[in-house]
């Protein structure tokens, strides 16, 4: 499976970005999606995470209410939309796969597949 993240870019608190991921390469509909990122000298953090109908969706407690994530299985592609960005929300922003239609995992131990990831800068 490939996965390829865009839509990253410099964006000024408060405005909204849409990152999207495109699966390929023997990706199923039933595989669990999931956003995850990291910023200089920080860890990689669980953004949102959607299951492979969309029926279950969860979210960072850092995000929550102001982000929201989405699929297209007819597309194979996923989507962040971010909105009311903050600075703090700076960070490379990676997609990923969990093969299986389980629930949302936030462990990205649990992923089998990553994309490159995508820069999202906001700026004060």
């Amino acid at each position: 499976v490939q996965l390829q993240a865009s839509g990253g870019g410099l964006v000024q608190a408060g405005g909204s970005l849409r990152l999207s991921c495109a699966a390929s390469g023997g990706f199923s509909s039933t595989y669990g999606m999931a956003w995850f990122r990291q910023a200089p000298g920080k860890e990689r953090e669980f953004v949102a995470g959607i299951n492979w109908n969309g029926s279950s969706r969860y979210y960072g407690e850092s995000v929550k209410g102001r982000f929201t994530t989405s699929r297209d299985n007819a597309k194979n592609t996923a989507y962040l939309q971010m909105n009311s960005l903050k600075p703090e929300d700076t960070a490379v922003y990676y997609c990923a796969v969990l093969v299986g239609p389980g629930r949302v995992r936030t462990e990205s131990y649990e992923y089998n597949y990553w994309g490159q990831g995508t820069l999202v800068t906001v700026s004060s």
